[in-house]
């Protein structure tokens, strides 16, 4: 199979579904920036689309394993969070249950710029990272305690795999002496199911558009602690510190105006209550991309590592119950 070609399987089932037509005047581009699916552009005489299948074993160094049949649950995502936030994630034209493959709408890079990139070249906007929170907020205020969404979520061992194995419990193989407070964040995030959650609020998979933020990729979706979404996209904030320093003060705004637009719309449970395990569950993730399964890539030097090592040992020693609490100590190290 070459690299820019899905196999004949996949584009046989493009042809059932009606996407294209006997493979002429079809031109396939693989789109690079996942780990755990193959993703092609497919542009046709009528217009152009994506195509995603999930691999089975993910592309990382680690051996790092998880079921495909998660496609079936990231197209659940999308289509009940556009029912709650039209717009805000592709729209899904077609899934495949066998071969764990969907279709859905191109979004040119023309008028949807991503995040990551956006950060990474300083452009730290708060206004971008208040409406991500919104809109977080709102799909899991929609389907908090909903018996209807959680009926399409029935697997709960899926976001084990993929999220809290590699991150936490991955991480207290490096950390020994934390290994009791790493699986334990793992047992509550695990245990705890309120409502219909991404799992991988990254800003590699938001697209900031014309109309406001677009979530893609949410391979990791399940029935979850929303606190979980909040805290793994404001990791991400405090990392991108040591990506961009000079943009240090915009990424802290980021991190200040999410954690306020999304508690705002918090109707499930006390504000203070997801607060509470956000905050207590973020340096676990924090450390994790040092040290577990998933590394994040623009971290490179060993005494960056350390700096995010001692900023978070001691915030899993004894939890902070704010997020603003965690925020402090990353500035504190920061500055020291």
């Amino acid at each position: 199979m070459s690299p820019s070609q899905p196999d004949g399987r996949l584009i046989d089932v493009l042809a059932r579904a009606g996407l294209i037509e006997n493979g002429f005047g079809v031109r396939f581009e693989a789109l690079t920036g996942g780990v755990s699916s193959d993703i092609w552009k497919v542009t046709t005489p009528e217009r152009s689309f994506c195509v995603k299948r999930a691999l089975a074993k993910l592309r990382v160094a680690a051996d790092w394993n998880a079921p495909v049949e998660r496609n079936r649950y990231e197209v659940a995502w999308m289509r009940i969070a556009h029912g709650i936030v039209p717009g805000a994630v592709p729209e899904i034209l077609f899934h495949d249950a066998v071969e764990m493959c969907c279709a859905m709408t191109y979004l040119s890079p023309d008028d949807h710029r991503l995040w990551k990139s956006e950060l990474r070249d300083g452009r730290a906007a708060a206004a971008d990272a208040a409406e991500v929170g919104r809109r977080l907020g709102r799909i899991h205020a929609a389907t908090a305690n909903n018996p209807q969404v959680a009926a399409q979520f029935p697997r709960h061992d899926i976001f084990h795999a993929i999220r809290l194995e590699p991150y936490l419990e991955a991480t207290a193989v490096a950390h020994p002496d934390l290994r009791e407070a790493l699986f334990g964040l793992s047992r509550r995030t695990g245990a705890t199911r309120l409502a219909m959650i991404h799992g991988d609020v990254s800003p590699k998979n938001i697209l900031l558009g014309p109309a406001g933020p677009v979530f893609l990729d949410a391979e990791c979706a399940c029935i979850g602690d929303p606190a979980f979404d909040l805290a793994f996209c404001l990791n991400h904030l405090l990392l991108k510190c040591l990506w961009n320093p000079a943009a240090r003060d915009g990424f802290f705004a980021c991190f200040e105006a999410m954690t306020e637009a999304y508690l705002a719309d918090v109707s499930w449970e006390p504000a203070a209550a997801i607060e509470q395990r956000a905050a207590s569950l973020l340096p676990g993730l924090f450390l994790a991309r040092v040290d577990g399964k998933s590394p994040v890539e623009y971290i490179r030097r060993d005494e960056d590592r350390d700096r995010v090592r001692r900023c978070a040992r001691p915030l899993l020693a004894v939890p902070p119950s704010r997020l603003s609490d965690v925020l402090a100590a990353w500035e504190k190290e920061l500055n020291a």
